[in-house]
């Protein structure tokens, strides 16, 4: 899964995609390289990020997907939203899934309208929003809490008719450095919920400040750790950078054969 920020302000490629030319050469880019879905966002979910009303996320997201399913009518698109109504006039205009950060959490309509679209649903692990999480950065045990949360998403989720259902565990989200590699070491554990897993660690600060570098020189990082996610049951790999993460899928395909 290609990450395509149409942001001012995400913590890696905020503002780099400025213009629709830059947007056209960048999903034939992750397509090139061998990407399966696109995953488009206009609202950066980084720690303390800004907050964006609903219309400028509209703003945003709407033209972008109306362009690349003009000029690419074979991608498939996600849209990273927790709005229900971002949600629903993404798919009306061409996206396939639903990615949402906070699985129903910051609307209470968005199983719902996922339930009535028809569309596969990524649910993630949370707390509060991406303004308060990291003050909320605290568990008792931090894989039995996820366990009971997803465990409650997936009963609302199937409750509202929502038939499929990608479990995205949230690195990085109401989670310290410590907490993400905990995770990490026992992701496998996850599979009790019998879903696709979804790994997002591309480039994120438990990489860049373990290796005391920054965000554009995490790469080799992110490669080591979509390795180990995918040895360890994740079924989807949310990356910047396609290409390395293809090679990643190739080897463990290989390995596993």
């Amino acid at each position: 899964m290609g990450i395509l920020n149409v942001t001012p302000n995400s913590f890696y490629d905020g503002g780099k995609l400025t213009d629709e030319k830059s947007v056209l050469r960048q999903v034939e880019k992750m397509q090139y390289e061998g990407g399966t879905f696109i995953d488009v966002g206009g609202y950066s979910s980084k720690p303390n990020a800004e907050f964006v009303s609903e219309d400028e996320e509209l703003q945003r997201v709407i033209p972008i997907i109306k362009m690349i399913v003009k000029e690419f009518p074979n991608a498939i698109l996600s849209i990273d939203t927790f709005r229900s109504r971002v949600a629903q006039q993404s798919i009306e205009n061409g996206a396939a899934i639903v990615n949402d950060i906070s699985a129903g959490t910051l609307d209470k309509n968005m199983m719902q309208s996922v339930a009535q679209l028809r569309v596969p649903y990524i649910m993630m692990h949370m707390k509060g929003s991406p303004q308060t999480m990291q003050s909320l950065a605290k568990y008792d045990d931090l894989i039995k809490e996820m366990l009971f949360y997803f465990s409650d998403k997936i009963a609302t989720a199937r409750s509202f008719g929502i038939n499929d259902l990608i479990v995205d565990p949230g690195f990085g989200f109401a989670k310290t450095i410590e907490h993400n590699f905990e995770l990490l070491s026992k992701l496998e554990v996850l599979q009790m919920l019998e879903l696709p897993l979804l790994a997002g660690v591309s480039r994120k600060s438990m990489i860049y400040k373990t290796l005391q570098t920054d965000a554009e020189h995490a790469l080799n990082g992110t490669t080591s750790l979509n390795t180990i996610s995918l040895l360890k049951g994740a079924k989807i790999l949310r990356v910047h950078d396609v290409k390395e993460a293809v090679e990643c899928v190739k080897i463990w395909k290989e390995m596993k054969d």
